[in-house]
C-alpha cells in the first residue's frame, strides 16, 4: 500500500461532502492520499440484506439522535450523544477497542485522522467538544448535531479566525471540558501521516491543560489494517459510508497514551503528541522524519 505521490483532482459532485475539497489557499491542510492508497483487497462484501439492515439501523439512530438533541437538557444531551455515536458505529459494523484511560477532564485530546470513524469512536468514550472544520456547520443534519454537541469550528481556508478558535478552545479546557482535536487537519490513509499543526496546542498552553495523545488504527476482522475504510481523496461522505457498510466487521482501535504536561512551546507539544501517536501506529511522524534527515545529512 503506497501513498500517491500526486493527488488526483476530481471535481466533487454537486451537493456532496468530499474528504478533501480543493484548498482555496496555500494554508489549508492537504493530504496526498487518494485512490492509489486504497487496497483492492477489502475482503468478502456483505450481502445486500446486511447492508440494508445496517442502513435501517442507521436511520433509526439518526432520528433518535435528532429528537434527543432537540429536547434533552445539556447535561443529559451530552451523554445521549455518546450513546448515539456508539450506536452509529455498531450499526455500521464497527467495533471500538480501547486501551488506556482518559484523565479526569479538561484535556486536549490529540488524535490522528483517518476517517469519520475515529471521530465517532472518540466521541463515544465520554462527552467531548470536537474542533471541526467550519464547513461541517453547514452540513445537513450533521451540522446541527455538531453545534448542539458544542463543536468548536475552525476556518481552514485562512488564519483570520484562528485566534478566536484557539481562545474558545482554551476557555473550554479551563471549564473542565475535554476537547478533541485532529491536528493533521485532514484525513490520511494510515500508511502515511501528516504533521501535527501546532496552532491548536496553544490553547493547552493558555489554559494550562494537559495534552492527551490518542492513536487510532482501523483493522479488519483478521487484524490487518483496513485502508479501504479510510475517508480520503475525492470520496464523498455518502461514498465512504456505503463502502464501510459493505465491508466485514471493522475494529477501530483507540490507544489512549500518557498525557503531556503543558509547556511554553507549542511546537514541542505538537511534535511530542505526533511522535507518541506514531509509536503506536507505526507510521513515522513527519517532524521525526525531518529530524532524522537533518542528522543523517
Amino acid at each position: 500500500m503506497a501513498v500517491a505521490l500526486v493527488r488526483r483532482t476530481v471535481p466533487a459532485r454537486a451537493g456532496t461532502v468530499s474528504a478533501h475539497p480543493a484548498p482555496p489557499s496555500g494554508w489549508m491542510p492537504a493530504s496526498p492520499c487518494g485512490p492509489d492508497c486504497l487496497s483492492d483487497d477489502r475482503g468478502p462484501a456483505r450481502s445486500v440484506w446486511v447492508v440494508a439492515a445496517r442502513l435501517v439501523g442507521l436511520a433509526a439512530v439518526l432520528v433518535a439522535t435528532l429528537v434527543g438533541v432537540a429536547v434533552l437538557p445539556a447535561a443529559t444531551r451530552a451523554r445521549w450523544l455518546c450513546s448515539c455515536c456508539r450506536a452509529v458505529l455498531r450499526c455500521s459494523g464497527v467495533r471500538v477497542r480501547v486501551t488506556g484511560e482518559l484523565g479526569t477532564g479538561g484535556e486536549l485530546l490529540a488524535v490522528n485522522h483517518l476517517s469519520w470513524i475515529e471521530v465517532l469512536a472518540v466521541a463515544s468514550l465520554r462527552p467531548v467538544r470536537p474542533v471541526a472544520k467550519r464547513e461541517m456547520s453547514d452540513w445537513p443534519v450533521i451540522g446541527a448535531v455538531a453545534r448542539r454537541a458544542g463543536a468548536l469550528f475552525v476556518d481552514r481556508a485562512g488564519l483570520r479566525g484562528l485566534p478566536d478558535t484557539v481562545g474558545a478552545t482554551a476557555a473550554a479546557l479551563r471549564a473542565g471540558a475535554d476537547v478533541a482535536v485532529y491536528p493533521e487537519g485532514t484525513t490520511w490513509c494510515g500508511a502515511a501521516a501528516g504533521p501535527f499543526r501546532r496552532a491548536v496546542f496553544q490553547a493547552a498552553i493558555d489554559a494550562g491543560a494537559p495534552v492527551r495523545p490518542v492513536a487510532a488504527v482501523l483493522r479488519g476482522p483478521d487484524g490487518t489494517r483496513a485502508p479501504a475504510a479510510t475517508f480520503i481523496g475525492e470520496q464523498t461522505l455518502g461514498d465512504s459510508l456505503m463502502q464501510v457498510l459493505r465491508m466485514p466487521t471493522l475494529h477501530c482501535e483507540l490507544t489512549i497514551l500518557p498525557a503531556l504536561p503543558p509547556s511554553a512551546d507549542r511546537r514541542e507539544l505538537a511534535r511530542g503528541a505526533g511522535e507518541a501517536v506514531a509509536a503506536v501506529t507505526g507510521v513515522p511522524h513527519p517532524a521525526a522524519r525531518r529530524v532524522r534527515a537533518r542528522v543523517a545529512a
